[in-house]
């Protein structure tokens, strides 16, 4: 009898884990959504993307970049701002306004060159006076030296 008590007390034992151990009904998951739904929210980030612009290199014409880099220098020249501010005020970036600088035309000076006045056209043909006799004292001095010179090498003609 003592093995039946002890089978007993194991078979209470046994249905005592059971109900322990008896699992818990697994929580029901919604079924996957399918790849249709998935596009909405992909073309919901595209109209998103679509919101920001995307920067385009836009291409100046020389009439445009030498108005910008005369606004920008002006801006400087005055004070009224800072070569970064002035810059960004003129819409181009650093880089681009350093490029445009270095491969910018000089100006033609030539065309811009004033006549002198009476008293700056007096001086002027003064100067080319003094200029043509000095050329003819310096002439005739080396005339002088070169025949001094080959009369002492006895190439005297």
């Amino acid at each position: 009898m003592a093995d039946e008590k002890n089978m007993e007390s194991t078979d209470a034992v046994v249905v005592a884990d059971a109900e322990v151990k008896t699992p818990t009904a697994k929580k029901q998951r919604s079924p996957r959504s399918l790849k249709t739904t998935a596009e909405p929210v992909r073309a919901a980030s595209k109209a998103t993307a679509a919101k920001v612009p995307i920067a385009k290199p836009r291409r100046y014409g020389e009439q445009e970049r030498n108005e910008k880099l005369k606004l920008i220098e002006t801006q400087t020249s005055e004070g009224t701002s800072t070569l970064k501010d002035a810059i960004k005020s003129a819409g181009i970036s650093e880089q681009t306004y350093y490029q445009w600088k270095r491969t910018a035309k000089p100006v033609d000076t030539k065309g811009d060159k004033r006549l002198p006045a009476g008293d700056e056209l007096a001086d002027l043909v003064q100067l080319e006076e003094e200029n043509q006799r000095l050329r003819k004292l310096l002439a005739d001095k080396l005339r002088a030296e070169n025949s001094d010179l080959r009369k002492r090498l006895g190439l005297a003609e």
